[in-house]
């Protein structure tokens, strides 16, 4: 069985990582990384989880264990960061089109980086938000807010139904605009409209690359 501190070594210059390099990634003293990679004496377990995240190997293949390395062969460059997920409830299908009956039945959860800040996402039915490289199948996030500044794009309810659309809200209506010339601006009031209730903005989507 391989000892830890030649699995050590072995990560560091797979990922071409300095020990300097990765006591500030994992935030191990970079002495004791030393003292590791010498087999002076070996981690604990809470050093050992750093170390194993920071180098993207496995806790039992950096102790020398015959399994996969489960090392990410991404090279070491200063503008590649690792991505800190986390999972948003997916709430049904919004129209980028004419409006869908809204589908208000949870589906299932979908990953995302800590850094958007939705709420809940939509998955994307139509064509008519194109031009904002919004497609037919993409997952919209939404942060939910009652409000949107004029030109922003959002979730909205109209009676029972919802769309993703650029809003404009004036004194006596609502203007929803499309982001494809094929769609005209669907404008609404009291005369055709029971209900509008905007259910938030729309702050990122997830789709894939064609």
């Amino acid at each position: 069985m391989t000892e830890f501190k030649d699995r050590l070594n072995e990560a560091l210059d797979m990922r071409n990582m300095t020990a300097a390099e990765l006591s500030r990634l994992s935030g191990v003293n970079e002495g004791a990384i030393s003292q590791y990679r010498k087999g002076s004496y070996k981690a604990n377990q809470q050093s050992l989880e750093k170390i194993a995240k920071a180098l993207n190997v496995s806790i039992p293949w950096l102790m020398g264990a015959d399994v996969k390395s489960d090392v990410i062969t991404i090279p070491n460059h200063a503008n590649i960061f690792p991505i800190e997920t986390k999972k948003i409830p997916l709430l049904g299908k919004i129209a980028a089109g004419q409006p869908v009956m809204a589908e208000e039945c949870f589906d299932s959860y979908v990953q995302c980086g800590n850094f958007i800040k939705a709420d809940f996402c939509l998955r994307v039915q139509g064509d008519s938000m194109i031009n904002a490289r919004i497609y037919d199948g993409d997952i919209v996030f939404i942060h939910q807010q009652p409000e949107v500044e004029n030109g922003e794009i959002a979730a909205v309810a109209i009676d029972d139904a919802v769309t993703l659309k650029r809003v404009y809200i004036s004194d006596s209506f609502v203007e929803l605009r499309a982001e494809n010339p094929r769609y005209k601006p669907m404008v609404f009031d009291n005369s055709n409209c029971l209900s509008f209730r905007i259910l938030g903005k729309a702050i990122a989507f997830q789709g894939d690359i064609n």
